[in-house]
């Protein structure tokens, strides 16, 4: 297995990743998966060979980044995709002048995997769809 993490402007990949796992595994709705957000990121994939098993996207708002849409197909999870992914994320924006934090919205059975990574859990749950999330930060 050889393993890359990308940075990508084709949509088409993220995309379909993000189609399979939180519109077909976790039922979120065309409505609540796409956005005008897309436009203005940077998109992660990793590729395990050629073929893309894995996204994120990366957007930056004054001196927060955010981490969003971390998704790894079903086939390939449990192999430190997402983690590679967050890692990647928070490298790109520690290299970003003037960014002084990163956060994401994590689904709530996802808080030790991020809590590990560094980050820390804020604020109450909400939901996103109907999954019960909560926002996490790492500050730099």
């Amino acid at each position: 297995m050889t393993l890359k993490v990308e940075q990508t402007a084709d949509l088409t990949e993220p995309h379909a990743i993000r189609r399979r796992v939180f519109i077909e595994e976790q039922g979120f709705t065309e409505a609540e998966e796409w956005d005008e957000l897309d436009r203005v990121s940077v998109h992660l994939v990793v590729r395990d060979g050629g073929a893309p098993v894995a996204s994120a996207r990366l957007i930056q708002d004054g001196g927060t980044g955010k981490i969003g849409r971390i998704c790894v197909l079903e086939s390939h999870r449990g192999r430190g995709l997402g983690a590679a992914l967050v890692t990647h994320g928070v490298a790109h924006f520690r290299n970003v002048p003037g960014v002084t934090r990163v956060y994401l919205s994590a689904q709530d059975h996802a808080i030790p995997f991020y809590e590990r990574l560094g980050f820390g859990a804020y604020g109450e749950t909400y939901l996103d769809g109907t999954v019960p999330h909560r926002d996490m930060e790492l500050r730099f």
